[in-house]
């Protein structure tokens, strides 16, 4: 068997089912229930500062502790 048919028949089963577990797996990531506070944010992200100075970041955001790169 060459190489390009032993390649193609990978990528015809194996490589589909593993590809398409990542995909499932990213869908399931992103509409998980304790996402939504950071996609809200994400989606707000641009509205910030417009009038008044932005409110606290979501938690896990370590530049409102003041530990940045600096210290880690």
């Amino acid at each position: 068997m060459d190489t390009y048919t032993l390649l193609r028949h990978f990528a015809d089963s194996w490589a589909l089912v593993a590809l398409t577990a990542i995909f499932v797996g990213i869908i399931i990531w992103v509409f998980r229930p304790g996402a939504k506070q950071i996609h809200d944010d994400a989606a707000n992200v641009i509205f910030r500062n417009e009038t008044k100075p932005a409110s606290e970041p979501v938690r896990g955001d370590d530049r409102a502790s003041g530990r940045g790169a600096k210290e880690a």
